[in-house]
Order: structure tokens, then C-alpha cells, then sequence
């Protein structure tokens, strides 16, 4: 079991989207695009030493975020800004959401694939966005 470190890292905050709509908020030390699970520590007690394991198989995605409050009532740009990260891409997830942003590692054969947003200022830094539970992806 990942324990995590002394310290907390801005880098590894990440809100956890289940497939049945529940989120979870808290860090990720040992996340790995390649892995079928992880474990996520509560936001409120992120130096403890429990946390949750989380399987990739439940989830629609995961956002590693800038903070855990967001920008409540911001609408994201769909127009994607110029990147360095890779591909445009457009993914709907199986409950209907699309998301618009760059990748870098689009490969049905993984887990999933990192998205960076298309509007700079989202709140998410990156999402993992998990294959097999999406209804569809389309370069753009």
C-alpha cells in the first residue's frame, strides 16, 4: 500500500469521477497510467495513512485539479488555445459529457489517456480519462 509523503503536493490533487456520479476529492500518490488501481487520500486528511483504493474499471475519469473548490458556475471554452500537449481530441464520456482537449498518448489498447483541457483556464491541470468507459473519441 502507497503511504503518502510527509509533505502535500499541489501536483497530485485529483477529484475521483465514479461511473454511477459519485466524486471524490483528495491526493494520489501512486497513480500510474499503466495500473488498474490506485489509492486516494481524503482531502481533509491527506497525510493519513488509510485512503481508499480506487479501480480504474469504476471510474469515467480522473482530474488532477488546481484546488478542490473550482470555479463553481465558470463555463469552460470548448475552443481549443494553441498547445504544446499533442493532438486535439474530443471525447464523450458513456453519460453523454464531452470534453475537448489535447493528448499526447491516445492508445485504446491502455487504461486510459491524459487529456489537457483546451481552456487554460479551467481548473483542471489534467485528466485521465479511462477507455473502456467511453462512448466515443474523435480528433478534432
Amino acid at each position: 500500500m502507497a503511504a503518502p509523503p510527509g509533505s502535500l503536493d499541489r501536483a497530485n490533487r485529483a477529484v475521483v469521477a465514479y461511473l454511477d456520479g459519485r466524486r471524490l476529492k483528495g491526493y494520489v500518490y501512486d497513480f500510474s497510467a499503466l495500473k488498474d488501481r490506485f489509492r486516494l487520500f481524503p482531502a481533509d486528511d491527506a497525510l493519513g495513512r488509510g485512503g481508499t483504493e480506487v479501480e480504474m474499471k469504476d471510474l469515467k475519469a480522473v482530474f488532477f485539479v488546481k484546488d478542490f473548490a473550482g470555479q463553481p458556475g465558470y463555463h469552460e471554452s470548448q475552443l481549443a488555445e494553441p498547445s504544446t500537449h499533442g493532438r486535439r481530441i474530443e471525447v464523450t464520456f458513456s453519460d453523454g459529457e464531452q470534453m475537448l482537449g489535447t493528448t499526447e498518448g491516445y492508445n485504446l489498447q491502455r487504461v486510459g489517456f491524459f487529456i489537457f483541457p483546451a481552456d487554460v483556464k479551467s481548473n483542471n491541470v489534467r485528466i485521465f480519462v479511462v477507455n473502456k468507459n467511453i462512448r466515443q473519441a474523435k480528433w478534432v
